[in-house]
């Protein structure tokens, strides 16, 4: 553990575009793009699905099938088919963050629709007996009421896109990942090390900050009613 502590606390080691701040901030940018492309996509689907009920058979099973994927044996895939068509970085850097679309947009999907399904049945009556237009419904009574699970959902998909941006340095592209592949190269293992907890410090930093917004932007009694469903869910899945 010394060592590795010595490694992080190492002024040298913070220091130029190889350092822990640049791979930090790397690994950020490549995580945020990720994330928002996946809420792009993830989040009015999830929304749809829940207030239409169109699909939702579709969606379900396709969301499952894209947990299941490889996410290594995609990534390489995926420059094979797109690197010689992109140019420059763009040949390593758009099929990695694409892959991490893949892995992000399932949860996100499923805390949208899940929060959506989870809302009160007589509040969607009494918003529609107020002369509530769908959309209405939606915006003004389904939204606000799926926040929790919504949150949920992409707080999960943050968690595992930070630890899976890792792969992105197997293609030769920055983040921290680059601390793995390269301490493994080097046999340097206290790079190794650190790289590993640099991981974990800033996976559990971003879902503080997830959880500091969910606190503030939704309502507390919203916030116990999500808590109540996940424990419910999970109970109904312990084998009796």
């Amino acid at each position: 553990m010394v060592p590795i502590w010595s490694w992080l606390t190492s002024p040298a080691s913070w220091a130029g575009p190889d350092g822990i701040g640049a791979r930090l901030l790397e690994h950020l940018g490549y995580s945020a793009v990720t994330l928002l492309i996946a809420a792009l996509i993830g989040i009015p689907l999830g929304l749809y699905v829940g207030h239409t009920g169109k699909g939702r058979v579709l969606v379900v099973n396709l969301v499952n099938g894209m947990r299941s994927v490889p996410t290594l044996g995609l990534l390489f895939a995926a420059i094979l088919l797109l690197g010689p068509r992109l140019p420059g970085d763009w040949a390593f850097l758009a099929p990695a963050i694409g892959v991490l679309v893949v892995l992000a947009v399932p949860p996100i999907v499923a805390g949208a629709y899940a929060g959506v399904d989870e809302v009160d049945p007589a509040a969607r009556d009494a918003a529609r007996g107020m002369g509530m237009t769908g959309a209405q419904v939606l915006a003004q009574v389904e939204v606000p009421g799926a926040m929790p699970l919504l949150f949920s959902g992409i707080r999960s998909a943050a968690l595992q896109v930070i630890a899976t941006a890792t792969i992105a340095a197997t293609v030769s592209i920055g983040g921290l990942g680059r601390f793995l592949i390269d301490g493994q190269a080097l046999r340097n293992f206290a790079m190794m090390g650190g790289g590993a907890i640099l991981v974990g410090l800033l996976a559990l930093a971003v879902d503080g900050v997830f959880a500091l917004a969910q606190r503030l932007i939704v309502s507390p009694g919203l916030l116990a009613s999500g808590a109540r469903t996940q424990r419910t869910r999970g109970s109904r899945r312990r084998p009796a």
